[in-house]
């Protein structure tokens, strides 16, 4: 498991750091999002979709579980806090195996339906405006994805 690291300053920043993984993405890409409410994940999310080249709205699918949206690839926006059972069938596999990407927000409720790699992203506030954002790559792919991302994007500065 590789580790990377961003700070920032505001939702813009946040948006920016997102949108330029949404470039690098590919058919498959799945990514949890870790965070309070509030934390940004909502906003990562919008940051992503844009660099999917999706011009629909994203908000978050808190009370339909998964929202999906067209761009370059779709992408799957999932907010499984209301999953009743991890074991109850949902259709998560379909959607993890597919040609979308997907975003999980809650994910480890349903850990054993969740695929072998993705990354793991978490949004931490810092301050009003500040959020640290870490990404955990499980799996070469995403190793190579935060690597590219890091090269490619210095919010930082």
């Amino acid at each position: 498991m590789r580790k990377y690291e961003w700070i920032s300053n505001n939702e813009e920043e946040t948006k920016q750091l997102a949108y330029s993984l949404g470039k690098l993405t590919q058919p498959g890409d799945v990514f949890l999002l870790e965070g309070d409410l509030g934390a940004g994940k909502t906003t990562f999310t919008k940051g992503l979709a844009k660099g999917l080249e999706i011009s629909r709205t994203v908000n978050s699918p808190t009370f339909t579980i998964i929202k999906e949206y067209m761009g370059r690839l779709s992408l799957y926006h999932m907010d499984v806090y209301r999953v009743q059972d991890s074991c109850e069938d949902l259709g998560f596999d379909e959607y993890f195996e597919g040609e979308g990407v997907c975003v999980v927000e809650w994910a480890k409720l349903i850990q054993d339906q969740l695929p072998e790699n993705y990354a793991i992203i978490t949004i931490t506030r810092e301050g009003d405006t500040k959020r640290r954002i870490v990404f955990e790559a499980f799996g070469s792919r995403y190793e190579q994805l935060g690597e590219e991302l890091n090269r490619y994007e210095d919010i930082s500065n």
